[in-house]
């Protein structure tokens, strides 16, 4: 090979790059040990009758100036010049980490810089950057890293969805033309979350060809998956700019968002544990050897009614039951008696706290517990002392009203002195306190982004970064949880300061079970906040057992919603029961490999699990989301095992009415491996699977299997 093409490699996926004249992506799949110059030069295709008379290749930043014919990777211009540029690679830089290529073009004065990383897991990192180099600004319009895909890459898996429903999964045949999704909500959105899949016809969690990618940036975004008319096939992404956003100066530089992405010969599953693996390696390392506290949030036991001395009645309850991280959610601050009023005013509300946190931190350490509080620093109400000293400080377009979300608005983070307060309060907060975990929340989307009448999406979430990275910086101890109103705010590039997601403001354990799903094909367990509720969901209002909403919590980062003063001895008990079982296995859940299960019936069953990393030792969930089609549900194929080793089933937890010996619901007889103590190999329980129970609507069961 000549010194033009570049190969990386992992332990189950290669990539193979042509740095000149242009950057190119030739390869990116299964690994290839032999190939030489004229593998490469085999590439080379035909051209067809009636087109242009040299082939274009797709680079990395395709170019309108070349006869791309497809979206370019920049739109931009400079007072209407300088609007179709054609780069040539100028320098390649190799490290152990991957490839900066540095392209120029001397016409229009411009830079592109793409850089290429791949690590061991199989993860590409890739992110370009474009500088001016001329003496006038230059406007960027659009600024995109692409990625080639192969033709047979014809089936995509996206994600949709809604407060309360997030990470709700579509599918779509990409044929022709292709499929376009904007968000525009200003954070990462409940909407559409910047993640795909695309992949051979009817990949599934276990078969298949996948490409994953995931667009690591907190503001809008765009993403597009395109076929050409020669049927080739790309996948575009780029943080979505606002009209005028972005104009650089000389020497200015403007840099995407890093894209994420991954091949896995072996559906979804694989996909998800090279994601898995590159973000316990590289975005959560410091976490990896604390294990993960179980949480109480009083938001759903008490909401904004504070009663310090009742406060401490709940977290000694909450110790008895076992959780080990107590957290005061809204309403410790400013007159902050309901969310109309008094966000942005982070002082103690001295009528609720008369002496102060300090009694009530004090009594949760006491009893062994971790200490948390809530806080949402982007957010104002109009009704607060804040806005009426500093109406000028919110995000705006003065000329014009805006529509309030949760009755509130934003704060302009890039004004200095709204900055400087907000870290001052925090400063005070987090510095006068005992305080081990804060709550970081952000209620609302953004409209009429104005910094001093420019458009200003991505400096918002520019300076939010830089916020957290402050305060991680000033406080490394404190741990911070992601919320927006549940999952409006969940994406690696948040996760980079931060150290757990709410997942959803949800905790119906019908409703999470696909919402979690969805999220688990991104994200490990251990930054999933998962939490049991009452028995009446707060949100849905749906009624679901102990049993389901139990094992549907434990394959997260859990927690608790309730107020255990109130509980009943035997809610207390069952509390405690699904805590105990979360810590027995909470090793394995947060180190092993996350898994989950092709079913026969998929729109009645879901099946999930862990296998542990040496393949010892598993669990595994079968939740029954509705009515089975038929009357039997098929044999459930687990995988993750040694075809070599024998393996002993264990039920760990099943609903109380599952037993027909003690009513008469969906089954006569249960499998012969619920009854008996059974050992099959794993080649037996990869290939022929085990007889699934009939299990009633909305009720879940766990078992593990343990290597003999």
């Amino acid at each position: 090979m000549n010194a033009t093409t570049v190969h990386l490699q992992s332990k189950d996926t290669d990539i193979i790059l042509r740095t000149k004249p242009y950057a190119q992506l030739l390869y990116w799949g299964k690994p290839i040990q032999h190939f030489n110059q004229q593998s490469i030069d085999c590439l080379q295709p035909a051209i067809p009758n009636s087109r242009l008379d040299i082939d274009i290749p797709f680079a990395l930043c395709p170019e309108e100036a070349v006869g791309n014919f497809s979206t370019p990777g920049l739109e931009g211009h400079r007072s209407g010049q300088d609007w179709s540029p054609h780069f040539t690679t100028e320098q390649v830089i190799r490290d152990e980490r991957g490839v900066t290529i540095i392209a120029d073009d001397i016409h229009a004065q411009l830079r592109l810089t793409s850089r290429i990383e791949f690590d061991n897991n199989g993860v590409l990192q890739t992110q370009n950057s474009l500088t001016n180099l001329g003496e006038t600004p230059y406007q960027v319009n659009r600024l995109s890293v692409t990625l080639p895909l192969p033709e047979r890459a014809i089936e995509l898996m996206a994600f949709n969805g809604r407060w309360i429903k997030e990470f709700q999964s579509h599918r779509t045949h990409i044929d022709h033309c292709g499929y376009l999704q904007e968000n525009r909500r200003g954070r990462t959105s409940h909407e559409y979350f910047p993640g795909m899949v695309i992949g051979t016809n009817a990949f599934s969690e276990q078969q298949g060809e996948v490409w994953g990618i995931h667009l690591a940036w907190s503001g809008n975004h765009r993403i597009q998956v395109a076929v050409k008319s020669n049927g080739k096939r790309f996948i575009q992404a780029e943080a979505l700019y606002l009209a005028g956003e972005i104009q650089l100066a000389q020497n200015e530089t403007l840099t995407t968002p890093w894209l994420y992405a991954t091949y896995s010969d072996q559906g979804l599953n694989k996909m998800s544990q090279h994601f898995h693996h590159f973000v316990r390696q590289n975005i959560i390392a410091q976490m990896k050897n604390k294990p993960r506290p179980v949480h109480l949030n009083t938001w759903e036991g008490i909401y904004f009614d504070h009663d310090p001395n009742y406060i401490m009645q709940m977290a000694t309850k909450a110790a008895e039951i076992g959780v080990e991280r107590f957290i005061i959610d809204d309403g410790w601050f400013g007159t902050r008696d309901d969310d109309w009023q008094a966000l942005g005013d982070w002082y103690l509300d001295r009528r609720k706290y008369p002496h102060g946190l300090e009694p009530v931190i004090s009594h949760v350490k006491s009893l062994g517990l971790e200490f948390g509080i809530w806080v949402e620093p982007e957010m104002i109400n109009k009704n607060s002392d804040l806005y009426r000293a500093h109406p000028d400080w919110l995000l705006q377009l003065p000329a014009y009203n805006q529509p309030s979300g949760r009755h509130q608005y934003v704060l302009d983070l890039q004004n200095p002195a709204v900055f400087d307060y907000l870290l001052e309060r925090l400063t005070w907060l987090l510095g006068n306190h005992d305080i081990d975990y804060i709550k970081w929340d952000m209620n609302r989307e953004i409209v009429q982004a104005g910094h001093q009448g420019s458009p200003a999406i991505v400096g918002q979430t520019e300076s939010l970064y830089r916020l957290l990275d402050i305060l991680q910086q000033k406080f490394p101890h404190v741990e911070i949880e992601s919320c927006s109103s549940g999952g409006g705010r969940i994406d690696y590039e948040i996760l980079k300061r931060t150290q757990r997601f709410w997942t959803s403001d949800s905790n119906d354990a019908l409703e999470r079970q696909t919402i979690q799903r969805g999220m688990s094909y991104f994200f490990p367990p251990e930054v999933m906040g998962a939490h049991i509720g009452g028995k009446l969901c707060h949100t849905t209002y749906r009624q679901h057992d102990i049993n389901l909403r139990g094992l549907t919590a434990l394959v997260g980062h859990m927690g608790v919603e309730l107020d255990p003063v109130k509980a009943s001895p035997q809610e207390q008990k069952e509390f405690s029961h699904y805590i105990q079982l979360h810590k027995k296995f909470r090793e394995l859940l947060h180190h092993g490999n996350s898994l989950r299960l092709d079913v026969d019936d998929p729109q009645a069953m879901q099946s999930y699990g862990v296998v542990s990393q040496d393949q010892q030792h598993a669990i595994f969930i079968i939740a029954q989301l509705k009515m089975p089609t038929y009357a039997l549900s098929g044999d459930l194929r687990l995988t993750g095992l040694r075809h070599d080793l024998n393996y002993r089933i264990e039920v760990l937890d099943m609903p109380e009415n599952i037993n027909p010996v003690n009513s008469g619901h969906t089954m006569k007889q249960l499998p012969y491996w619920m009854m008996e103590s059974t050992t099959l190999s794993g080649e037996w329980l990869q290939n022929i699977g085990l007889p699934l129970p009939v299990l009633d609507p909305e009720t879940a069961m766990l078992f593990k299997v343990s290597a003999l």
